[in-house]
């Protein structure tokens, strides 16, 4: 029996599912696949990790959506070019089917998993799925890559269609005479957690759920008051790993609020100049900006990861987000500038942390956004430009409710000086990065 394969990946869903759509309509019968990829799991800071844990459980979801509809699921731990490899060989693999993804790494794979089923003759094809427009989609007059983002903006509203946000019929389409049944010792039993050596991490994360329309249509009053439990849509985890689809979560942000749909959008922009600047994963996009001596004192970044600067909406954020694997937007802002700017540490450093610590790290955003705090990136904030971590303060928490929610101590004897003064660390960052520019 010929079989179609549909390998998810950042799409942990059945419905509006764009790949799972086509495979469908193959007119072959349709095996989903899920493989944990062996390459990057093993740079996972801890063997209990709260990001696999969810992904397990979703992918557990899938295998039992899948059975239910008379199909079968297969999931698999190990390198993807060797799983697939090992497929093609135990089964008749006529396609296979998956949804696009525009990280470096993701790039290099999907080149070598391609070249590896053109020689078993299985046909690859990948779909647009995790974004609206994606390359070259999106480009200026001149035909160069957009690096500003109200010009991008701009030309994503003008081209937004209804029709580019309607739902694909993966889910109408998911049934018996559409899936594939497979002997039960051919689809093998699924890894645990444990047989892959890892463990259970708990940590909150909301239903795969479009926010409440309260929600939404507040968000732009709300979104920098961390202080709120629902001041944001907490989409963000949802987004990362495909329980939601971004159609979905822009139909509601289209006809609720502007200010939301524009916060989505930057997704697209950041994944948009990640694809055509890949080096950003691990350098500054700005030449001038590559031989910056940071001081990148470890005693200090240590006392920045822990919550310890002496700055309360920094160490505020930073227990928050060591606890929760969660951080507001407005303050990711706060403590990724103090540690650019005040503490002046190599961004990377920071994005590192972020990558070890969010529950919903995306790559594409988190080098956007901490090269955009840095004033290294293609889009980013003036290099001379350092935000005060008081000022943001008074601005989003002065009333002091969200800092001593993380941070009791904040007010007494316990609670430690600042670890630098403002002012001076504004003036060593800028005269630093200044003499460094014109080297």
């Amino acid at each position: 029996m010929k079989i179609c394969i549909f390998w998810h990946r950042r799409d942990l869903r059945i419905h509006d599912n764009a790949g799972l759509a086509a495979a469908l309509a193959s007119g072959l019968p349709v095996v989903p696949l899920f493989i944990y990829d062996s390459d990057i799991l093993e740079h996972l800071p801890d063997k209990a990790d709260a990001r696999l844990t969810f992904i397990y459980d979703e992918v557990e979801k899938l295998a039992q959506q899948t059975e239910a509809a008379g199909g079968t699921f297969l999931a698999r731990y190990g390198k993807p070019a060797d799983i697939l490899a090992a497929l093609v060989e135990e089964f008749e693999v006529a396609t296979v089917h998956t949804n696009e993804d525009y990280e470096p790494y993701a790039r290099q794979r999907d080149t070598a998993v391609g070249e590896l089923l053109r020689q078993h003759h299985v046909d690859f094809f990948l779909y647009k799925d995790q974004v609206i427009f994606a390359k070259d989609d999106i480009m200026t007059k001149s035909g160069t890559v957009p690096k500003v983002f109200g010009a991008y903006h701009k030309a994503f509203l003008a081209k937004l269609t209804d029709d580019l946000l309607l739902p694909f019929g993966s889910a109408d389409a998911f049934i018996q005479e559409n899936l594939a049944r497979l002997p039960a010792e051919k689809a093998g039993p699924r890894p645990t957690l444990a047989s892959m050596g890892f463990a259970r991490k708990e940590q909150f994360v909301p239903t795969a759920d479009l926010p409440a329309e309260e929600v939404v249509r507040s968000y732009h009053t709300t979104r920098n008051t961390p202080a709120l439990q629902n001041g944001t849509t907490r989409l963000s985890v949802q987004l990362r790993f495909g329980t939601l689809s971004v159609r979905q979560t822009m139909r509601q942000a289209k006809a609720l609020n502007p200010k939301l749909l524009a916060e989505i959008i930057w997704r697209d922009f950041f994944m948009m100049l990640l694809w055509h600047y890949p080096n950003t994963a691990t350098e500054a996009y700005d030449p001038k900006m590559r031989h910056i001596p940071y001081r990148n004192n470890e005693d200090e970044f240590r006392a920045w990861c822990e919550g310890r600067t002496g700055y309360p909406l920094v160490d505020a954020g930073m227990r928050e987000l060591n606890q929760t694997g969660y951080l507001p937007n407005r303050v990711r802002m706060t403590v990724a500038g103090f540690l650019v700017k005040h503490l002046f540490i190599d961004w990377r450093w920071g994005e590192r942390y972020f990558a070890d610590k969010l529950l919903d790290y995306e790559l594409a955003n988190n080098i956007g956004n901490w090269q955009w705090m840095a004033g290294t990136g293609a889009v980013s904030a003036p290099w001379f430009r350092v935000y005060s971590p008081e000022s943001q303060l008074a601005q989003v928490d002065p009333e002091l409710k969200y800092v001593k929610r993380w941070v009791p101590e904040v007010g007494t004897s316990k609670y430690p000086a600042p670890i630098v003064e403002h002012k001076f660390g504004r003036e060593r960052a800028v005269e630093a990065i200044r003499a460094a520019r014109v080297m």
